[in-house]
């Protein structure tokens, strides 16, 4: 495989070779943001300086954050850098990856760079992949805590919590002595709204495996995280942001609705998903590249989900209604 080729497998949304869509549904960023206190942040931040190589304050912040040890807290240059170092620290020859059904592309992609077998199923695994709010279908993990009990205590379940502060509706589910028994990794960058700030943190199970620890401290890069990554998690942890994000959920609940019954009308098939974005069955399922890219030519970007296994489907995040309304009239059938 070239690098080109390479490059292409990856599927992503926001902007593609065209540079950003006027109207792009196809990132689950909060479409409220950028978060006022975040920004002031990153603006004050001072590139000019290294930061602290073992992000001491800033992981006495997250723990403090979330209540628990800094010595359960690791930081990484984003989620997708977090997911291929521990999928490099379990790698071994005949192991394997359990990830769900319809799941982002990089569990997957990390577990075949190390020449790890990839499961949808409960097939025995050395490593466990979990999403709640799931992606791309935003909604729960069926039978989470089932599978965390049946899960040998030597196995790692990885929880990208992702999108649990976009939850607009439903609840977690593992309770909170659950979640002391997987990974816990956290991206804030989409629930503010500065998803161009690559910037994330994991925090260890309360009794993690102390070589899996120690395997993924050998595998950091130094100074995962640059001035801006600090600044905006730095802030993430404060009361202005959290503040912003929970008055955000109320607007993003009416746009969702909005939207929701736009798609409707459009002929188009919604799913039920829990979080601030949803995924639609296009009417003729046989032709959704011809309708995106017809919709992108107009300036609306949607995310394709063949990549996620669900051909026919697309994913939009819920946006402001003058999007909406662009993506009414962009629509190559109405």
């Amino acid at each position: 495989m070239d690098a080109d080729t390479a490059v292409a497998a990856r599927v992503h949304g926001g902007p593609d070779a065209d540079g950003p869509a006027a109207n792009d549904f196809s990132t689950n960023a909060n479409a409220c943001g950028p978060c006022p206190a975040a920004r002031a942040a990153l603006q004050a931040a001072d590139p000019t300086r290294y930061p602290d190589p073992g992000y001491g304050a800033l992981r006495e912040q997250l723990a403090a954050f979330h209540g628990v040890a800094p010595a359960r807290v690791l930081v990484a240059a984003s989620a997708s850098e977090f997911i291929m170092r521990i999928s490099a620290a379990v790698a071994r020859p005949g192991a394997a990856v359990r990830v769900p059904a319809h799941a982002y592309g990089d569990y997957a992609w990390a577990a075949r760079a190390q020449r790890m077998a990839v499961h949808s199923t409960d097939a025995p695994a050395q490593l466990v992949w979990a999403c709640e709010p799931s992606s791309p279908l935003g909604q729960a993990h069926a039978g989470l805590a089932a599978q965390l009990q049946a899960l040998a205590p030597q196995v790692p379940l990885v929880l990208d919590c992702a999108y649990a502060p976009l939850r607009l509706a439903g609840a977690a589910s593992l309770d909170a002595a659950q979640r002391e028994q997987v990974w816990q990794l956290w991206s804030p960058n989409k629930a503010l709204g500065l998803t161009g700030v690559r910037a994330a943190y994991a925090i260890a199970p309360l009794r993690a495996d102390a070589p899996l620890l120690a395997r993924l401290a050998e595998l950091a890069p130094s100074w995962p995280l640059g001035a801006h990554g600090v600044a905006m998690l730095q802030a993430w942890t404060g009361r202005a942001a959290q503040d912003w994000l929970a008055a955000s959920l109320a607007q993003l609940r009416a746009w969702k609705t909005r939207q929701a019954a736009l798609c409707a009308e459009l002929g188009w098939q919604v799913l039920h998903s829990d979080a601030n974005f949803f995924c639609a069955r296009l009417p003729d399922a046989a032709r959704p590249a011809e309708d995106l890219a017809r919709l992108r030519a107009a300036g609306v970007q949607l995310r394709d989900c063949a990549s996620f296994g669900l051909a026919g489907h697309v994913r939009l995040a819920a946006l402001a209604p003058a999007h909406q309304d662009a993506l009414a009239r962009a629509w190559p059938r109405r």
